[in-house]
């Protein structure tokens, strides 16, 4: 191209907004595939229309893996490959449109053109684009008919994510931040930290077009097992020498801090954590990807469709099963067809990055059709055993004894794995539930048929089980029932008032030796600090009921708590001459709320006043109060507040000045914390005019 270096405008505002790609804050052009986009060039001739393009990606860009393609100008776009079209040309100016297949290789480009003319040639580099996924393509692997659900699975930067327990569910606001500052750059680098990247670059690479592919990387590449990803696990409890899983309000502080640390993993995750953050940087790519709770959620460590429990004589949950049942656990549901399994396996497909079991060797986990789970074909790849068991597991719970080793059957529970499945619903924030899509109703026939084929399908129908119970023990039927009510809210600081109510369900009197414990766990039940233990010898007339109060008082649990604020509460019923009865409460504490009030219209450009509103509803006085702030187009990174401590009953109002950016909804999260409070969330949505 002559001597001279051609000038190139990338027309980014129009194909930012063609593409949907405006919300990224970068000054590099950001485009989806099977789409065209617009460049303009200067310092070519007009008559050297001889020209051909070359577009490089990965280490070693090679036509055969489709990593360097070369295109000349055609007069139509090509659907199958890559093409350039010629818009209009001037004395020294060319406009092309150039169009990438529905399924080309997502990740940076590098772009040159070579002209020839008069027999010799010449090239000249253009510079760099980013290639994305496109929902909104009908060829494109990832396309999402509705255009509401692009929005929100796509472009939608905030976030709901749901907790608790089943008898509780709560929720807190995330800010997903895929399109800010830096997010892309930090998402592409994680795929050339990949495991599958550095045993083989150029193998890698070539697969960047498959979603499937894309998906499974980086469930393992988000967690720090086996590739110094981006989270650290910590269930313990303690969260010493980095931040508790439970003081995170967004992904981009996470991801920001993992590359700042020159790719050391960021202290601590859980699993809504991790779930976060690979809902962030598979929005960043342009994959639909949503976040989903799963209430009673089972860890079926040995793949037997089964979870045990084991508990000692005085009613203390043992932590010796491999298998657990959480109190909630969080995963993410991305679309994109399934073209291995079938057109009825495609849709929403499960991906894991909470690191639980090994798949392949490795701590990744999905995609797994949703479909395929709901269907019992756990056959089908990936990892659907595992998922089944987390929404389908039997239930079975022990008594041990450490002494003899002996373990006897208490009871076994088909209908408690997998309740209210729950995400956050199309450009609202409300909760949907989403149980049915996962499995047929609970104790129907069909649901049971289900839970039959994947038993066969998993080998265990006809093979014996030495640890699995006689149906003998499973028909037992206890001479007594159990349960706890709750008399009143629970509320940190606040002591906890119980009832536990004994019925004998025979005819003649019974006697039962009750031993009571309350220990405060993590969500995933595991039990971390004994709070208290009684224990009462009751006798009960033929079909009588008795209610006994329980009161645990907050001094007792106070030190206790651990920042998921839970507390499992049991009583083993000893009934003389009949079986052990286990009657058990998940309890989740709430916090107390905290205000936001923004004073004033909210209008771009200007500042405008907020003040977060809080009042110590305890007897005693709380120190080290911080206040964090974060939100979108409202301020810049995280503001945080030291706010001064509070006596007992004394309200704090703490004032700060937000300059929008842009106009529209947006979120202010807010995060609260104290000795006594730890991470009191809320948000609240700021209308930002002009």
């Amino acid at each position: 191209i002559a001597a001279t270096q051609p000038s190139i405008s990338w027309h980014l505002k129009e194909n930012a907004r063609d593409h949907h790609t405006s919300k990224f804050s970068s000054k590099e052009l950001t485009v989806r595939r099977g789409q065209p986009f617009t460049i303009t060039f200067n310092g070519i001739e007009e008559r050297e229309q001889n020209l051909t393009f070359i577009a490089e990606t990965g280490p070693k860009p090679s036509k055969p893996a489709k990593t360097e393609v070369t295109f000349g100008i055609s007069s139509t776009v090509s659907k199958e490959s890559w093409s350039a079209v010629l818009q209009s040309t001037s004395s020294n100016s060319v406009s092309i449109s150039i169009s990438s297949p529905p399924n080309a290789i997502i990740g940076r480009y590098k772009l040159s053109v070579r002209s020839t003319a008069s027999g010799s040639s010449s090239s000249a580099s253009l510079g760099t684009f980013v290639l994305l996924f496109n929902p909104w393509s009908s060829g494109d692997d990832v396309f999402l008919p509705n255009k509401a659900e692009c929005e929100e699975y796509v472009l939608e930067e905030f976030g709901i994510i749901f907790a608790g327990n089943k008898n509780h569910i709560n929720s807190f606001g995330w800010n997903f931040g895929q399109f800010q500052e830096d997010i892309l750059n930090i998402c592409l680098s994680m795929l050339d930290r990949s495991l599958n990247y550095r045993q083989d670059p150029v193998t890698d690479v070539s697969h960047r077009n498959d979603p499937k592919y894309l998906g499974r990387v980086l469930s393992a590449m988000v967690n720090a097992n086996d590739d110094h990803g981006v989270l650290l696990g910590n269930w313990s409890g303690n969260y010493e020498g980095g931040k508790s899983p439970s003081s995170w309000t967004g992904s981009v502080e996470i991801l920001q801090s993992w590359k700042k640390s020159g790719f050391k993993p960021v202290k601590y995750g859980q699993c809504w954590v991790f779930a976060a953050v690979l809902t962030t940087v598979l929005r960043c790519l342009g994959i639909p990807t949503r976040t989903i709770t799963n209430f009673s959620s089972a860890h079926d460590a040995d793949g037997n469709l089964r979870v045990d429990e084991f508990y000692d004589a005085d009613g203390n949950h043992l932590d010796r099963a491999a298998d657990s049942v959480w109190n909630f656990h969080v995963w993410n549901e991305s679309w994109f067809s399934r073209s291995d399994l079938g057109p009825s396996y495609s849709g929403w497909q499960v991906l894991d990055a909470t690191p639980q079991e090994e798949s392949e060797g490795i701590y990744q986990c999905g995609p797994a059709s949703r479909h395929a789970i709901k269907e019992g074909e756990v056959d089908l790849d990936y990892d659907c055993p595992f998922v089944f068991a987390e929404v389908n597991a039997d239930c079975m719970y022990w008594n041990y004894d450490p002494a003899t080793r002996k373990k006897t059957l208490i009871f076994s529970k088909s209908t408690e794995i997998g309740q209210s499945i729950s995400t956050k619903a199309v450009g609202r924030d409300d909760r949907v539930d989403v149980t049915n899509d996962y499995k047929y109703e609970e104790g129907s026939k069909k649901e049971r048929d289900i839970f039959k084929k994947a038993r066969k399908k998993l080998g265990l129908e006809d093979k014996f089980d030495p640890t699995a119970p006689t149906q003998e023990e499973i028909d037992q039927k206890p001479d007594i029932s159990g349960k706890f009510k709750v008399a009143g809210p629970f509320e940190v600081g606040k002591d906890l008032n119980l009832i536990l109510i004994l019925a004998n369900l025979q005819s003649d009197a019974k006697t039962v030796h009750v031993n009571m414990t309350a220990w405060s766990t993590v969500y995933t039940r595991k039990p971390v600090y004994e709070i208290w233990k009684d224990s009462i010898a009751v006798t009960l007339s033929p079909k009588e009921e008795k209610q006994f109060p329980i009161k645990i008082s907050y001094p007792e649990y106070q030190q206790k708590l651990t920042t998921d604020k839970m507390i499992q509460v049991t009583a083993l019923c000893h009934v003389e001459g009949g079986i052990q009865v286990l009657v058990q409460r998940d309890i989740t504490l709430d916090n107390p709320a905290i205000d936001i009030q923004v004073l004033g219209e909210a209008k771009v450009n200007k500042e405008v006043d907020v003040e977060v509103i809080f009042t110590n509803t305890i007897d005693v006085e709380v120190m080290d109060c911080v206040l964090q702030v974060q939100g979108n187009d409202l301020l810049r990174g995280i503001l945080e507040i030291n706010v001064p401590q509070l006596k007992a009953g004394e309200k704090s109002r703490t004032k700060f000045k937000l300059t929008p950016i842009e106009t529209g909804p947006k979120h202010l999260l807010v995060n609260f914390s104290c000795d006594k409070f730890p991470d009191i969330k809320t948000f609240k949505t700021v209308n930002v005019i002009d």
